[in-house]
């Protein structure tokens, strides 16, 4: 693939961008079809041809699944029923405010499955800033985005009718034609529990030809209604019909707070643009600023591919959720409750996966936007009284952990800037409460926890995995207290970071299951899934001791018995249990797959644990399956992924790895060295300054640390502070194809862990 030169780019006013604007189009190396193909008994990131800003309010579509299918998107098919607006951050969890609409050539179908058109990949174009498909009809569309917008081109064969098809999708909607404006405006309020009452998305779209025919329909069976302007319902829709063979224009916006803001939206974001090229360019730019954060040298053009696109799915979510006022001042309508507010807002993003990677991924390249959404998580606890834990697009609140305290954490070690008091109040609120929004909303067993040291199993489902993730929220909390001065929060969380002992099982020297009585949970088998374990077994779970890996050495007996454990990750056999799950579930489906004896990377619990390493004095080991995971396990096509890409947290962790480093423990401001992919990595910083990151005879065969250097010093220690990186400068590697045994090996080369005076 070659890299083409841009000119004429309009950046964005980053502090950074004259180092690189102009040179290279970047987006060229991403594919959208990254991890495509999946389905519910097995995922390959369980992604979709996503066109769309960088963390953009809006993200569009083609859609080859059912309305209400979280699979909205699945390579292996071959139709497509819609182009549609979505802000889906998982398969699992499905959509809020969605709507699409569909070119239709020949007999008006307006149902989903009547619309639906053949379709053929070596017919599409899928690219972050343009999408392109000509069907098996003739009929061809392409769009590129804008922040809240689209811009769509609907070409028509000549010698057919030609028609366009807005469908509101179920949940409660509104139509309104302007035929004499060629517009459509509406809404629609599909949305989950977590929606507030009067919750909708509102969209205006204008096109600019004029309607030959004009209708609205109705219901699933798609009934039609001449010449009608409005309709309102549980799942309405419009459509209207131009000349045959035209190639129509349309430009599409929408806004949470009100149609007269979508309006607003549109002047800002569509109107002055006069053609889809100058979106797509724009599109570009945008991408490219982000993407041109990184410029890596050498390496094979598919490692560039893979790299690229996993870079661009680390940054769309977690999704702006605010827009402008007239004074261009940023404003939100918030899903925690209900009411208009100044400031910024994002949503979409689910904690339990993303606090791992993905979040020290954005400390190091996207300052600016962390230190707003950080701030954001007090907003919505001020609006709420919760903290989020998994925002979708209010409190969703799956899966397990109060790891908003991980994000606060980790931004304070780094010298982000928020009120202390409050966060720490509200984590003092998350932890001795239980709310009402799900699983990871409060503290399911908060009491007993407190009072035994750990949550009990069978009391509570998912009890390990629960008092593993709280005792690692505790220590953040800790973090925060001990650093800020406030020595009564230090000393009441405190207490509380060495709970995972209590879980800790000496005999087989697992975490396991304990009852209230402290009896240990009979029938034992590390390969079980599910009961005491979330989405995993005790094989995952063993690891989950992010502040104190030095802790869980001593409970196994030193660094031996650690590392023979570690290296049985991979050489025990790939096999399950299906346990309280009572099914063979995608994740277990995965692991199984990708062959690595009980490593799961295709789920979070297990992925920093190659990295452990690192902490007992065989760093080289760590060199070794780092690569050989982001060799094997990642590419840039359909089939991209060993999982669920997870809101960018899987991507993520291949960027950050492929940097050579990782955040095993978040709340700290340390980042773990692995082993770069690309023998030459430019990091352009938002503060002005280039972090080099060179490894000189780099290559998969050449995986191996043989010294490291940064600004020329010599060091050993396998770990480098948030500061060194941002500081900028150049850390320089001497690779090689034998591991160099006498490095990092000494306790002082060891990363944080709590207990290590």
């Amino acid at each position: 693939m070659n890299i083409k030169k841009i000119t004429g780019v309009l950046f964005l006013g980053s502090a950074f961008l004259s180092a690189f604007a102009g040179e290279k189009d970047w987006v060229e190396y991403v594919n959208t079809l990254q991890g495509t193909n999946s389905k519910f008994e097995l995922t390959r990131g369980n992604t979709y041809a996503t066109t769309a800003m960088p963390w953009g309010m809006n993200f569009w579509t083609p859609q080859t699944g059912l309305v209400g299918d979280g699979w909205i998107y699945q390579h292996f098919k071959d139709s497509i029923r819609g182009f549609r607006q979505t802000h889906q951050c998982s398969s699992w969890t499905n959509d809020y405010g969605a709507f699409s609409i569909m070119p239709v050539v020949g007999n008006l179908a307006v149902d989903q499955y009547g619309r639906a058109t053949r379709f053929s990949h070596d017919k599409e174009v899928a690219k972050p800033n343009y999408y392109k498909v000509t069907f098996e009809n003739g009929q061809t569309t392409e769009m590129s985005p804008t922040e809240r917008g689209v811009y769509f081109r609907f070409a028509y064969p000549q010698g057919k009718d030609a028609y366009l098809v807005l469908d509101g999708h179920r949940g409660g909607n509104m139509v309104r034609l302007y035929p004499e404006e060629n517009k459509i405006v509406g809404f629609t309020s599909n949305g989950n529990h977590s929606c507030p009452d009067g919750f909708a998305n509102y969209f205006v779209l204008y096109f600019n030809k004029p309607f030959k025919s004009y209708g609205t329909w109705k219901d699933a069976d798609g009934k039609k209604t001449e010449n009608s302007k409005d309709a309102n319902g549980s799942h309405v829709g419009a459509y209207v019909q131009f000349e045959s063979g035209a190639v129509v224009e349309a430009k599409v916006i929408s806004s949470f707070i009100s149609i007269d803001q979508a309006e607003m939206n549109f002047r800002r974001e569509l109107a002055g643009l006069k053609s889809l090229e100058e979106a797509r360019e724009l599109a570009a730019d945008a991408w490219n600023e982000q993407l041109g954060k990184v410029e890596v040298e050498g390496g094979t053009e598919e490692e560039k591919a893979t790299f690229y696109s996993c870079f661009f799915r680390s940054m769309l979510f977690p999704r702006k959720f605010y827009e402008y006022d007239a004074n261009n001042n940023p404003i939100y309508y918030s899903t925690y409750d209900g009411k208009l507010h100044d400031g910024y807002m994002y949503t979409d993003n689910g904690f339990w996966d993303t606090f791992r990677a993905q979040f020290p991924l954005n400390a190091l390249l996207h300052p600016e936007i962390h230190g707003r959404y950080v701030n954001s998580l007090l907003d919505a606890y001020d609006q709420s009284g919760w903290l989020p834990t998994w925002s979708f697009p209010g409190h969703n609140c799956g899966m397990v952990g109060n790891h908003a305290a991980s994000l606060l954490a980790d931004a304070y070690v780094k010298g982000f800037s928020f009120d202390t008091d409050k966060a720490l109040k509200s984590m003092l609120h998350e932890a001795t409460n239980k709310g009402p929004h799900g699983p990871s909303n409060g503290r399911d067993g908060w009491a007993d926890y407190f009072s035994l040291g750990y949550v009990p199993y069978p009391e509570y489902r998912e009890s390990v995995a629960k008092t593993l993730e709280f005792c690692y929220d505790d220590f953040c909390a800790y973090q925060i207290a001990r650093l800020s001065g406030n020595d009564y929060m230090a000393k009441l969380f405190g207490k509380q970071i060495y709970n995972y002992e209590n879980v800790y099982e000496p005999s087989t020297r697992f975490m396991r299951g304990r009852d209230k009585k402290g009896n240990w949970t009979p029938n034992f088998d590390p390969k079980e899934w599910g009961g005491p374990y979330t989405e995993g077994c005790a094989w995952h779970y063993h690891w989950s001791v992010f502040h104190d890996i030095q802790g869980l050495i001593n409970l196994m007996g030193g660094e031996k018995n650690f590392v023979a454990k570690l290296d049985s990750v991979f050489s025990e056999p790939n096999t399950f249990k299906v346990g309280t799950y009572g099914y063979v579930i995608h994740e277990m489906a995965e692991m199984a797959m990708i062959n690595m004896g009980q490593y799961a990377h295709g789920n979070q619990p297990i992925q920093h644990m190659i990295y452990l390493y690192n902490y007992a004095g065989e760093p080289w080991k760590n060199q070794y399956w780092a690569r050989e995971v982001m060799n094997k396990l990642y590419s840039s096509g359909p089939n991209g992924y060993p999982g669920d890409e997870d809101q960018g947290q899987t991507s993520s962790w291949y960027v950050i790895s492929a940097m050579g480093l990782y955040s095993v423990c978040p709340g700290t401001d340390q980042y773990v060295i692995g082993s770069p992919v690309f023998p030459k990595m430019t990091i352009h910083l938002e503060n002005g300054k280039k972090l080099v990151i060179e490894a000189d005879g780099n290559s998969l065969d050449n995986r191996y640390i043989q010294s490291s250097s940064l600004n020329g010093k010599p060091f050993t220690r396998n770990w480098l502070t948030y500061k060194e990186l941002t500081d900028g400068g150049v850390i320089r590697y001497k690779m090689g194809n034998k591991p160099n045994i006498s490095r990092g090996v000494t306790v002082k080369d060891r990363p944080y862990s709590v207990s290590a005076k």
